[in-house]
């Protein structure tokens, strides 16, 4: 039986099995029966995913393709499927789209029916066997006799599930131990928690807190080694070719590195004013006459980390020691505007300072903090004058009137767990150029239809404001958004970023307390 064909039978097997220890048994066990070279692939496979994450090539089928026959020609490989899915991903010019239907209509040819409703879920990224990220690290620290805090640490430098499967097993657990931070390879970003005031942030920090402006902007990780510049998006998406004048400072004005440094671009208008975050995201996602925009959309750069300098990587150093690398490798310039303070009077003259400025609010970090990929906790904080959630569409509502021929009224949910759990919905926020544009992004995730909600798969981040978070007996997580509005999309942000069950409930309980008593029991939503 081929590799991939001992794949599709773990799904199944998956899909059959309830027991979650019983399911990582049997991961780590196909894993430990495949050679190296094949455990990127499986493990990409098994993630759902054509391609893997670090991968910033894009299938562009919205499924795989019918074909005839099936099972004909030798048994469909781990390499024969990779090969396929990077083939079509490939794929340029004007007939770009039929070669990739092409490309993927004869992988289907090959493959067995079984082999073929599996392949079509790794192309729609639903491949349903209830092997979460979290669950598929497990199994590969097991395959290698890791141990899962070395794995764990291991995904977060590397934020790629098929990278660290490779190098576990070519190099166990000492592989896995010797990761560190890569120029060339974008590590995951620290994250924020959100904070109500500052004196929960000074003590959680000791008494000292430094704060930084909070721009209203898109979070950047550039790396630089000599003439070599890369920059990547918060999703880990290379952004490079989007953003020449970004590269063109790197060049210009820091040192030959290696060097990655943490940041945020925010985009401004003639008069040198920061524009909303929506025209932003016009730079992120052009490909094209990118110097024309370049021109036409300028962008301020304020960098705020450094994550290492000279070839030495800094990131389980104190955030102090990083800012004054940071200081050195940029000379000062382009640096977010910061002030180290140690009473909340002082923290709020800085926070109305950054609001007198345009800016959203501000970073609270703590001084003595490594920076933790991927983490959120309380060493980092954001405080902003309006609260805000990073909320995903679970699903939409058609909609009537005016908004008829539309799905406007969005289902929103937070994390929690593996899962995401319904805390309200909106129709608010939108114009109407972007509820025509969401419909359309929205029609291409679905994967329920009634007939008047549409289910999608929870891949759109928007961000979301309230008046009030209340109790309710209608959701399952039993809290409900008040008067919710979307008040962007967040293309920069993946749904594993997305604000947490545990952070709601938080700021339930604590929006009680700056208003004196505690949770009302009678009101719901």
């Amino acid at each position: 039986m081929s590799d991939f064909a001992r794949l599709v039978e773990l799904a199944g097997r998956l899909e059959a099995t309830r027991g979650r220890l019983d399911k990582l048994a049997l991961l780590a066990e196909y894993l430990r029966g495949l050679p190296p070279d094949a455990v990127g692939d499986a493990v990409t496979f098994l993630s759902g995913r054509a391609l893997p994450v670090s991968d910033p090539r894009t299938l562009g089928v919205r499924g795989l393709p019918a074909a005839e026959g099936g099972g004909a020609g030798p048994p469909l490989t781990l390499a024969d499927v990779a090969a396929a899915f990077a083939e079509a991903a490939d794929a340029r010019g004007g007939g770009a789209r039929r070669a990739r239907e092409e490309r993927l209509r004869a992988l289907a040819a090959r493959a067995t029916p079984r082999e073929r409703e599996i392949l079509a879920r790794i192309v729609t990224g639903e491949l349903r066997t209830g092997a979460a990220e979290g669950l598929v690290l497990e199994a590969i620290a097991l395959m290698a006799g890791a141990p899962l805090a070395i794995a764990r640490r291991a995904f977060l430098l590397l934020g790629d599930l098929a990278a660290v499967a490779v190098l576990a097993a070519r190099g166990g657990t000492a592989a896995l131990e010797a990761t560190t931070a890569r120029v060339g390879v974008p590590l995951l970003p620290m994250l924020a928690e959100l904070a109500t005031d500052f004196d929960e942030a000074l003590a959680a920090h000791g008494g000292s807190t430094a704060l930084e402006y909070k721009y209203d902007g898109a979070r950047i990780q550039l790396h630089k080694d000599g003439d070599r510049v890369a920059v990547w998006s918060r999703r880990l998406s290379d952004v490079t070719r989007s953003l020449p004048d970004v590269v063109e400072v790197a060049r210009r004005e820091l040192p030959a590195g290696p060097l990655i440094l943490d940041g945020e671009v925010v985009a401004l208008d003639a008069a040198g004013r920061p524009l909303p975050f929506q025209e932003l995201m016009r730079r992120f996602r052009r490909v094209h006459e990118v110097e024309a925009a370049a021109r036409e959309l300028p962008l301020a750069i304020h960098f705020f980390d450094c994550l290492m300098a000279d070839g030495r990587p800094l990131i389980d150093r104190p955030y102090a020691e990083r800012w004054a690398a940071l200081a050195a490798a940029t000379g000062g310039r382009r640096l977010a505007v910061r002030a180290l303070v140690t009473s909340a009077a002082a923290a709020r003259e800085f926070f109305a300072r950054a609001l007198a400025a345009g800016h959203e609010g501000v970073m609270a970090k703590d001084p003595a903090s490594a920076y933790e990929p991927g983490g959120r906790g309380k060493r980092w904080f954001k405080v902003k004058v309006a609260e805000t959630l990073d909320c995903v569409i679970l699903a939409a509502d058609r909609g009537s009137g005016r908004r008829r021929g539309w799905l406007s009224n969005y289902h929103l949910g937070v994390r929690d767990g593996g899962a995401f759990a319904d805390v309200g919905k909106t129709f608010k926020g939108l114009t109407d150029t972007q509820f025509a544009a969401m419909t359309a992004r929205l029609s291409a995730l679905a994967v329920a239809d009634d007939g008047y909600t549409v289910s999608v798969r929870p891949e759109v981040v928007v961000e979301v404001a309230y008046n009030e978070i209340q109790k309710s007996p209608t959701y399952p997580s039993g809290l409900a958004l008040r008067f919710a509005r979307v008040t962007r999309i967040r293309d920069d942000k993946a749904p594993g970023q997305a604000t947490t069950l545990a952070e709601l409930r938080r700021l339930y309980e604590r929006q009680f307390a700056t208003k004196g008593g505690g949770p009302p029991g009678g009101r719901s939503a």
